[in-house]
């Protein structure tokens, strides 16, 4: 193909060459993640974020259960372990800069790989394959895209900016065939994994940005643009990511241009939105719809609350054995809980912290839940991250208070036992 001329040791974006066109808290049953400072050495610590978060939150003290609670429950962890290691050597390289620079400017992280390794580990968590989603494969499909648009439009680096963009979005929405789904319905999750949109060509708003950003990126590492081009983010649910000549941006845009940092968490905050086991009334925050759940808000009576709380916390460990397609309504905890670790690994908002904990709640884990609430009330208060309006902070605040007093009182009375969660996750032999 006419395309050769391309070396694949200047690929840098992916590592596929082309071939064609100390604290008190403990928890000896769930060890702490493996920090990615320790997978990467020589480079910075993971938590370079403005809102302070790293300065508040020991790494020693993410210890995560999901994994861990599976293979307690025999299932094989492996592969999903390490497509999380995959993630953390990705966001690894996320510096200050690099946490606000725009999408479509070449970085450090390598947003194709970090999404894939996501779709990875879901998969595994979910699958009953002995091999692991291959990544590398579709890594080289996705830079393949950049590589096809130049076989077939070459012309449009000559022309102008808004002939280039025309040329690029004709190739991905037209040719190609690239359309826009809706990202927090449940009948359509394969538009939130990178893998599946490269298959199916369908797709949420943050998949179709990193496409886009992905082409963008080659083609300028290339030397084939000699002019910046930006994306226009939707924030609607149906119009697709556009481009625009940058010297022709207006101030309105700047609210619709996503940086590395942004695009991760809209990415992992579509995952958690759409598998989080409480998708009832809409207008309260995912945390609220839980702690509702849990009889944590409305005035709920907390000193005598155990017996509904155990029967909450074992109607949700039968729905987890029952296999990961539990209902529309109920969502999935597996890959909630992995959305929300993957969360706080970004260390963006103190309030991950908490989501998270409620989570572990209603699986029965009501000491790794007031360890991460402790954590939540610690962060937040070195944390400037942007803070949500007054009455939902009260009500929030308000339920937080009430599950802290109530995971007191069931820890008092002997409910955190080993063998009373031991197997909560997936007794599970049925296939999906």
């Amino acid at each position: 193909m006419g395309c050769a001329w391309i070396s694949s040791g200047a690929l840098t974006l992916s590592s596929t060459p082309y071939t064609h066109c100390n604290d008190s808290w403990k928890l000896p049953k769930f060890p702490s993640y493996p920090s990615p400072s320790s997978l990467l050495p020589t480079r910075s610590p993971i938590c370079n974020c403005r809102c302070q978060l790293s300065a508040a939150l020991p790494q020693n003290d993410l210890k995560f259960v999901l994994h861990d609670a599976l293979d307690s429950a025999g299932q094989n962890t492996t592969h999903s372990r390490a497509a999380r290691d995959g993630f953390c050597l990705e966001i690894q390289k996320l510096s200050n800069i690099e946490r606000e620079t725009s999408i479509s400017i070449y970085g450090g992280v390598d947003l194709g790989r970090a999404a894939l390794h996501i779709a990875s580990e879901d998969d595994s968590l979910i699958s009953h394959s002995s091999v692991p989603l291959p990544v590398d494969d579709f890594a080289e499909r996705l830079d393949n895209l950049s590589m096809d648009y130049c076989c077939h439009y070459s012309s449009s680096f000559s022309s102008s900016p808004e002939n280039f963009v025309q040329c690029l979005e004709r190739y991905l929405y037209i040719d190609k065939g690239f359309r826009r789904t809706s990202t927090r319905n449940q009948v359509e999750q394969r538009a939130l994994y990178l893998h599946s949109v490269l298959t199916h060509r369908s797709g949420s708003a943050s998949m179709l940005s990193l496409i886009y950003s992905e082409i963008l990126k080659m083609l300028r590492m290339w030397g084939l643009l000699n002019f910046d081009v930006e994306i226009f983010f939707p924030h609607d649910s149906y119009s697709c990511p556009k481009g625009y000549h940058k010297q022709k941006s207006k101030e309105s845009d700047q609210s619709h241009i996503m940086t590395t940092q942004t695009l991760l968490v809209e990415m992992l905050k579509d995952l958690k939105h759409a598998f989080w086991p409480f998708q009832l009334n809409h207008t309260r925050s995912l945390f609220l719809r839980a702690a509702q759940a849990a009889h944590c808000s409305n005035g709920s009576n907390n000193t005598k609350e155990s017996a509904v709380e155990i029967a909450s916390a074992k109607a949700a460990q039968h729905r987890l054995q029952r296999g990961v397609w539990t209902s529309v309504r109920f969502g999935d905890m597996r890959r909630a809980l992995s959305a929300c670790e993957r969360l706080i690994l970004l260390q963006t908002d103190p309030k991950e912290l908490r989501d998270y904990a409620v989570l572990l709640y209603h699986c029965g884990f009501y000491q790794e839940t007031l360890h991460y609430l402790k954590l939540y009330m610690d962060t937040k208060k070195s944390s400037t991250s942007e803070q949500s309006s007054r009455s939902t902070s009260d009500m929030e605040e308000d339920a937080v208070e009430k599950l802290m007093v109530r995971l007191n009182l069931i820890l008092m009375e002997g409910w955190s036992s080993d063998s009373d969660n031991r197997n909560f996750i997936f007794n599970n032999s049925e296939p999906w």
